[in-house]
């Protein structure tokens, strides 16, 4: 089953092989040696005044870090995200100790999110991210202080069939992969077209 992006101009093959799948290898396990180089990816990743405003906790299945992450997983994510081998909560550091907002904080955190997910992928990984999360609990869980949000959470792991999962979601597996076109979301001047679509 080919998942290869299909591109109106060539893109690396890390980008163009990136997908999101939800059928993750039950018996696949990972180790945290395995994770380190995207973890790494998302250190290196740009933000701004280099601020870094990113943090995560990493849970392996079968540890009880992986299993609060499980718990408080929501809707259909339920259903198949325990079937990773790692969940990681993805949080930023959205103010200082006096208050003040970062109001680059999600963004920069998306950009470290995005730059584990490319490594996890050429490192023959899959990764799937979730909002369908109870944030508030992981926060206590993991006793995340003031001025930081839990905003996601990762699954990590190796692709599993389709058939895994339920059918509603199997279909989605296969389906072919999609985006909005580019001239979509591109202006080369008054923004007037992407706005009407929005």
């Amino acid at each position: 089953m080919s998942r290869l992006a299909i591109t109106i101009a060539p893109i690396s093959e890390i980008h163009a092989t990136r997908w999101s799948p939800r059928s993750f290898d039950a018996t696949a396990e990972l180790t945290r040696e395995a994770v380190t180089a995207s973890l790494e990816a998302a250190r290196w990743a740009p933000s701004a005044n280099n601020v870094q405003p990113w943090r995560f906790v990493v849970g392996f299945r079968g540890d009880e870090t992986f299993e609060t992450i499980a718990a408080n997983l929501m809707s259909f994510n339920t259903a198949w995200a325990p079937q990773a081998s790692a969940l990681v909560v993805n949080i930023a550091h959205t103010s200082d100790a006096e208050g003040k907002e970062n109001t680059y904080a999600l963004y920069d955190l998306g950009q470290a999110v995005a730059h584990f997910s490319l490594q996890a992928t050429h490192d023959g990984l899959f990764t799937h991210q979730m909002g369908g999360i109870n944030r508030d609990e992981l926060a206590v869980a993991f006793n995340v202080p003031a001025g930081f949000s839990v905003v996601s959470v990762t699954a990590v792991g190796s692709l599993g069939a389709p058939d895994a999962l339920p059918q509603v979601l199997a279909e989605r597996e296969v389906a072919p992969r999609t985006r909005i076109e580019l001239d979509e979301i591109v202006s080369y001047g008054p923004i007037e077209t992407v706005a009407a679509a929005a």
